[in-house]
């Protein structure tokens, strides 16, 4: 009885190994090399682990293979992907071979009955309809329309130097954490601006949007409560817009609730449709933006002398009423650099999953040509690019220097080695609007106050291992001290 339990254990183990394994052959049938993968990991030891962070398991794969090949194979678990070494090649998959890796790999992590909202982001979104919705959402991100919301970013902008003055006088002795500040603009800018309520971010009774718009960020599965949460919010905004225009009020803002419901009127949209749309430009404009300020804010802190720099700059724009003109926010070369260089450091995207949807056939440098199938996912590793230094020297160094040449960000992006806000027809729509809340908010603190690091927070760049965006280990702890 004993051998007969031992010997179904032991098939029972095997079959298991079989199983987990039984992929490890893909890519040597098709002649692209690439690093041994291990059962249950794969090539991503660091996701069970959690010592470090995934970009650091891509970036050792390409430090070994960038010189051989233009791309190899790994393994999530016992999955195949591409991994794209070079930079020309994930120019290639972004933009001119767009038509053949079309689709974001997350949109086979999402389903629509549990993750009504996240399914329906044009991030998850695949085909005829991702295009579609991108050409309902793309009108309502207009120049114009981020101008007309702009004088609500500097108005937020004061409350949060109110908010930084009151913890300065409180006493911070450890610092202000600067991703809790930036979430906190963050959330009242959006709130502000797509739905045209107040999200109280910065008084000491915050409405309860912020934290479930962050729930989205750390639950696959958008839990009922959140869900009916938006809705019965998106229908407030709506009524009391709609009051608003009955009671004959001047709305003087084109915002984008008001192509919201010119969208909803158009399309047919219902309450669950009309939210699900409201939702890309909430959580396109809230984490990740939140994320680019708080690293910004981090890496001029350590850098008085970049930091006199650019605030010299700022002055030069100021008017009379303490801001920079909407129209100029792009005529500082200085302030775009440091924005640029800070989004090289801290990626908020450290890669990017692509999905092939049409088989296409490819050169391997040193290997053989290969085809790629449709529903092979393509992993480009923006930080390894990024971080390569025979593309940017000392490439741990904060030098916004580098994005000060003439048409910088462009040749970069065109090489390849830099894709802050993605490339080609995905390109992040939202960009625009981060990057005007991002300047808006860096102008007014640079003004108001010097920027120190609290000695609570790390003197690297180490990437907090269970974070899913690139972010500094420990926290980013900023001291603040008011300017005359």
């Amino acid at each position: 009885m004993l051998e007969i339990t031992l010997t179904l254990i032991l098939v029972i183990v095997g079959l298991f190994y079989v199983f987990m394994t039984w992929n490890f052959s893909y890519w040597r049938k098709r002649g692209v090399p690439g690093p041994k993968p291990k059962i249950f990991t794969g090539n991503f030891p660091s996701q069970y682990t959690q010592k470090q962070h995934t970009a650091y398991d891509l970036d050792a794969i390409y430090r070994q293979y960038r010189d051989q090949y233009d791309a190899v194979g790994i393994y999530g678990a016992r999955s195949p992907q591409l991994l794209v070494i070079s930079p020309e090649l994930a120019r290639r998959v972004f933009i001119s071979d767009f038509k053949h890796f079309h689709d974001n790999e997350a949109s086979n992590l999402v389903d629509e009955k549990s993750d009504f909202f996240i399914a329906n982001n044009p991030f998850c979104l695949v085909g005829e309809e991702w295009k579609n919705r991108r050409a309902d959402v793309t009108p309502g991100l207009t120049v114009s329309r981020i101008k007309s919301v702009y004088p609500v970013t500097n108005e937020v902008c004061l409350k949060m130097t109110e908010w930084l003055r009151k913890q300065l006088r409180l006493g911070a002795p450890e610092g202000i954490n600067a991703k809790d500040m930036s979430l906190r603009f963050t959330s009242e800018v959006v709130t502000d601006c797509v739905l045209g309520l107040k999200a109280e971010s910065f008084s000491d009774r915050p409405a309860p949007i912020t934290n479930h718009i962050q729930s989205f960020f750390k639950l696959r599965v958008v839990p009922i409560k959140t869900e009916e949460f938006f809705i019965d919010l998106m229908q407030n905004a709506i009524n009391a817009r709609r009051a608003q225009l009955a009671a004959s009020q001047k709305f003087e803002r084109v915002d984008f609730l008001d192509y919201i419901l010119q969208l909803a009127k158009k399309r047919n949209l219902d309450k669950r449709q009309v939210t699900a749309h409201t939702m890309t430009f909430l959580l396109d404009g809230f984490e990740t933006t939140a994320g680019v300020l708080s690293h910004l804010l981090l890496l001029l802190g350590r850098d008085q002398q970049v930091q006199e720099r650019l605030r010299e700059e700022i002055k030069s724009y100021i008017n009379d009423q303490g801001i920079i003109e909407f129209n100029k926010l792009n005529e500082l070369p200085f302030l775009e650099a440091c924005m640029l260089e800070s989004i090289r450091l801290f990626p908020p995207v450290f890669m990017s999953n692509k999905l092939c949807t049409e088989p296409i056939e490819l050169p391997n440098k040193n290997g053989e040509n290969f085809t790629v199938e449709p529903g092979t996912t393509v992993t480009v590793p923006h930080y390894s690019f990024m971080m390569d230094e025979e593309h940017f020297p000392n490439p741990e160094a904060f030098q916004p220097e580098r994005f000060l040449q003439p048409d910088a960000a462009k040749m970069y992006r065109e090489r390849g080695v830099f894709m802050g806000f993605g490339d080609g027809p995905r390109v992040c729509i939202g960009m625009r609007f981060a990057v005007a809340q991002i300047k808006a908010a860096l102008v007014e603190v640079l003004t108001k106050f010097d920027v120190h690091v609290n000695p609570k927070t790390r003197k690297d760049n180490f990437y907090e291992p269970t974070a899913f965006l690139s972010s500094l280990q420990g926290g980013i702890w900023l001291d603040f001290k008011a300017r005359q």
